[in-house]
């Protein structure tokens, strides 16, 4: 499957459900699994801040948790604006938390989507965001 508009859209439902009352920035993420499966994630903010979580993770965690562990492509969107206009998101990337938790499931080869509508996103691979990244064969 490669039908990354329906990523895209399904990152930007996934963005509504963000809970970021301190940073006022609204993280949605989706993954595919290589099974043609989405996941969805939002960030989720926490008063005790490192008790938060990023939407990529969440997206992962929650795609590991019902039996998927191969990857094909997610896509991220974050922004402060509201959270029901139709404007253009800004390029939101993952964090170095995010990439390192991607790359043990997707390697350099992941597709990640920076989505900025449901029409207009940049395409990468994991790799170039997360160079000499650390995985599973590092410790072969």
């Amino acid at each position: 499957m490669n039908n990354y508009k329906e990523l895209a859209r399904a990152a930007i439902s996934a963005r509504r459900m963000a809970y970021a009352p301190y940073s006022k920035f609204y993280v949605g993420a989706a993954i595919l699994s290589t099974d043609g499966q989405i996941f969805t994630g939002c960030n989720v903010e926490n008063a005790a801040y490192g008790a938060g979580i990023c939407a990529e993770r969440t997206a992962v965690f929650k795609a590991v948790s019902e039996g998927a562990q191969e990857f094909e492509a997610i896509a991220v969107c974050g922004g402060n604006a509201d959270l029901d206009v139709s404007a253009e998101l800004p390029l939101t990337s993952p964090c170095g938390i995010c990439r390192q938790a991607l790359y043990e499931f997707g390697g350099d080869e992941l597709t990640v989507l920076l989505v900025q509508s449901e029409d207009k996103w940049t395409e990468m691979k994991l790799g170039e965001l997360l160079t000499l990244g650390f995985g599973p064969k590092n410790l072969a």
